[in-house]
């Protein structure tokens, strides 16, 4: 770092002497002071000029998961016996010039549209210093102001990680997080008609099941087939089953078809004293206007703001009053740095932020906020796995086991994200590598 200007203001100190003194003489300030000066310099010492990218990796790879199928193209999973879903995700790698690196591979955000954002971000961070995270988030953020920002994340969480290397800190650290452990909630898959979560009875037991493991919240995914009656249903024999001693939730994912059938469901939410109710009909979770009505129809608290990408967007949406409680993502919402403000931008408002999906850099933002709840374990089920990729060299889970008996998973403590990725295994499943340098 080169000269830096600023105004001094010097006091000049003088040896005192005066027989009697033990040692060499105390020293005291005089009683001349120089006036400030504004045409002094001082050189700061600081580490390199620039932590320069070099290189940007994109690695596209494919697994195979047992038991779950995708009904359509997008990332509506349910269960089905002895079927092998194909799962595509990626991994980013970032390289500076003095041998710093930062990972992160991919959970839910892996769609081929977000990995095309990816591809056209990454070449715009070559040259870039990596320590600006702010500087490069904003760059970043307007590069792709056409489209929904959803290839953004992975880059700024890789940077985060360089970060944390760099400085030999977990990322939870080095945002001033507090909370070691998370309380978790059991984010179930979709209903399906094939002997999974196939009944209101199923839901039940599962809910159950996981009250057996320590879970002490619970939240519901319907059908797809958005029949209120059966979603309003299915409310009601949950809660009735374990209302008494979990927390309950409702994400229809924009299943429902109208209104009115929001309405009907919405209803039996407030019947059945659920804590949240979230995306529930086909505005596909983007109508402030609607869910402001809605808010006014029923009493359990709305949680929108999924599918609204990024701190304006979701300033606006809850100042026209569309919901009650915020949703963030780093995967989704360009990553730490766009989750970071989206979680100030709540507590300003003196609003809860609860954080959508699982992961590392999910669990180390939730360690640095207050307000906000649970951790989502997603997406879990009976007789199938949570289908994020098995890339984890260091033990680190979100399977349906991932909590211990309080409910309650930790925050890793390691430098930056603190996982070990198994990059062996990456090499094994990559489809195709992408550098750009």
């Amino acid at each position: 770092m080169g000269p830096v200007c600023v105004p001094l203001k010097c006091t000049l100190y003088t040896i005192n002497k005066e027989p009697g003194n033990a040692g060499p003489g105390r020293v005291e300030p005089s009683r001349r002071t120089q006036a400030p000066r504004r045409d002094r310099c001082v050189r700061i010492q600081g580490g390199p000029a620039l932590s320069a990218i070099v290189r940007v990796e994109v690695h596209e790879f494919e697994y195979a998961v047992q038991n779950l199928h995708r009904d359509g193209l997008a990332q509506t999973i349910t269960y089905r016996e002895g079927s092998r879903l194909p799962v595509s995700k990626y991994a980013v790698s970032i390289h500076t010039d003095d041998g710093g690196r930062g990972d992160y591979v991919t959970h839910w955000v892996a769609s081929k549209s977000s990995l095309g954002q990816t591809l056209m971000l990454a070449p715009r961070l070559v040259g870039k210093d990596a320590r600006e995270r702010v500087a490069i988030y904003e760059d970043l953020k307007r590069e792709i102001r056409q489209y929904d920002h959803m290839g953004h994340g992975a880059l700024d969480i890789a940077l985060w990680d360089w970060a944390g290397r760099r400085y030999g800190a977990s990322i939870s650290e080095l945002l001033g997080g507090y909370r070691k452990r998370l309380p978790a909630y059991a984010s179930t898959y979709h209903g399906d008609r094939a002997g999974g979560l196939s009944s209101k009875e199923a839901f039940a037991d599962f809910a159950g099941q996981c009250h057996a493991l320590g879970y002490r919240a619970f939240k519901i995914h319907g059908w797809n087939d958005g029949n209120a009656r059966e979603e309003a249903a299915n409310v009601a024999h949950v809660a009735r089953a374990v209302g008494d001693r979990m927390t309950l939730m409702l994400d229809p994912a924009c299943e429902l078809r109208t209104f009115a059938d929001a309405l009907h469901v919405g209803r039996a939410c407030d019947d059945a004293g659920f804590f949240w109710y979230e995306d529930p009909f086909r505005d596909g979770g983007t109508s402030a206007f609607a869910h402001r009505k809605l808010r006014e129809m029923i009493r359990t608290p709305i949680l929108q703001t999924e599918h609204v990408r990024g701190v304006e967007p979701k300033a606006d949406f809850v100042l026209a009053g569309g919901t009650d409680l915020l949703r963030v993502d780093p995967e989704y919402d360009m990553g730490i740095t766009g989750s970071l403000k989206i979680a100030h931008l709540a507590e300003a408002l003196g609003l809860d932020c609860e954080i959508h999906a699982s992961g590392p850099a999910h669990r180390h933002l939730m360690a640095a906020m207050r307000n906000t709840n649970f951790y989502e374990v997603a997406l879990v089920g009976p007789k199938c796995p949570n289908l994020i990729p098995p890339v984890y060299a260091c033990g680190y889970t979100d399977q349906l086991d991932c909590i211990d008996a309080d409910g309650t998973v930790p925050v890793p403590e390691g430098p930056g994200l603190g996982v070990d990725y198994d990059w062996d295994w990456i090499a094994r499943h990559r489809t195709a590598l992408h550098t750009f340098q």
